[in-house]
This record gives structure tokens, sequence and C-alpha cells, in this order.
């Protein structure tokens, strides 16, 4: 206790010890099928989070997943570009109350990681013949109660009339 009588709250302490991509693939299938012409690109990407406990005190490892489809906007049908790509953070986290740590490692961590990440994502398709790939912000809240949302629904027993 602090000596006002407050209740001190444990100091949040946060870095990150490495980052790293444990996996990625991007495949020109655009070049690979030899289309002529001009093409108009749609980009799509798929984004998955996950994180988990190390074996070392106070250390989580979250991973962002994502899938980043090209198609051709005139001809959906015919795929310019694929990107996959795992890419993980390794965080030293302490002082972070346990009914906290959850969306703490699925919101704040994917934050710090993401710049980096976008940075590779740019690069990757440049490389790949494509003009650079600069992906929009992501709202790693919006994307937390989403999944939040979705597994209660898949909890809630559905009734049978």
């Amino acid at each position: 206790m602090a000596e006002n009588g407050a209740v001190e709250t444990p100091q949040v302490k946060m870095n990150v010890v490495n980052q790293f991509i444990r996996d990625m693939s991007f495949e020109n299938i655009l070049a690979q099928k030899g289309v002529q012409g001009e093409v108009t690109p749609d980009v799509n990407v798929q984004v998955n989070l996950d994180a988990k406990k190390r074996a070392a005190e106070n250390q989580y490892e979250v991973a962002i997943k994502l899938i980043v489809t090209s198609v051709n906007k005139e001809n959906t049908a015919e795929k310019l570009f694929l990107m996959e790509i795992d890419y993980v953070g390794i965080f030293n986290i302490e002082g972070v109350p346990d009914e906290q740590l959850h969306p703490f490692l699925l919101i704040e961590c994917p934050r710090l990681l993401f710049p980096f990440l976008r940075r590779i994502v740019s690069d990757v398709t440049r490389d790949g013949g494509f003009p650079p790939l600069n992906l929009e912000n992501i709202d790693f809240m919006a994307l937390y109660r989403q999944e939040l949302v979705r597994r209660q629904a898949e909890e809630t027993p559905k009734t049978v009339s």
C-alpha cells in the first residue's frame, strides 16, 4: 500500500526480446502464367493472431499470420500473387494482471510488431515484381473484440424448435 492508503498498481514492463519471420512464401502467379496486358489489382488481407507462454519466466510468443491475396479486379478468378507470412515476436512482460494478459498479448504486442511486418510485406511485394504493398493500419483492438464475439456465438447453445 502507498502512504495515502491507496493500493499500488504494479508497474507494467514489456520489452521485445526478439522478432523474426517464422515462415514466409510469395508466389507471383501473374508471372508464372505469363499473363499479358494491363491488370487492376484487388488485394485481400486476412489476419490471424496467436499468443502462447514460453518456458522462460515472463516470456510470451506472439505471432501475426497474414495471408495476402491479389486478384485482377476485371477477372477475380485471375490471381496475381499470394503471400503468406508468419511473423513472431518474443516478449518479456511483467506486471500485467492475469485477467488483462490475454488482451495485452493480442492487442499491444501485435501493435509493436506491425510496423516491421508492414515493411517486410512492402519489400517482398516490390521485390516480387509488383508495386510495394503498404498495408493499412490494423485495428488489433477491433480484431480482438470480433474474436471474442465469434467465440461467444460458438459457445451459445442453439435451441431447436
